[in-house]
């Protein structure tokens, strides 16, 4: 691939990225952390859920348990990435909050919203199991 495909790669890539902060920003913040508590809610039982099927079903086969742990939080990913991305960026995670708040993507207020959503989700996750 020579450069100027790369940098036009990265130009589409970056459009994109534009394209859906724009319209993550039609709803509003009440809406956008609703789908935060939940995209986080059901990473974290298919991460969970993975971990002790594969554990279950690897017969100690720790690479197979591994294995099935990865693909299915992996798939689960992408899926809630594609659902939740248009609507409320699918931070899913402290982290990519405080990246977003550093790149200048989000509002301080809304970075405080989304950092304490994500550490609701685990916790509501707990009190229902």
């Amino acid at each position: 691939m020579k450069l100027s495909d790369q940098s036009h790669f990265v130009r589409r890539i970056q459009d994109s990225v534009g394209q859906r902060e724009s319209q993550m920003m039609q709803f509003d913040i009440r809406r956008r952390l609703a789908a935060e508590c939940l995209g986080t809610a059901i990473l974290l039982a298919t991460v969970v859920g993975s971990g002790i099927m594969g554990e279950t079903l690897s017969a100690g086969n720790n690479a197979i348990a591994l294995l099935g742990n990865t693909i299915a939080t992996g798939a689960i990913l992408t899926v809630l990435i594609l659902i939740f991305g248009p609507l409320s960026g699918a931070h899913f995670n402290p982290a990519v909050t405080l990246s977003f708040l550093m790149q200048g993507k989000l509002k301080s207020a809304h970075a405080i919203l989304y950092i304490i959503t994500s550490g609701l989700a685990p916790v509501s996750m707990m009190a229902v199991a």
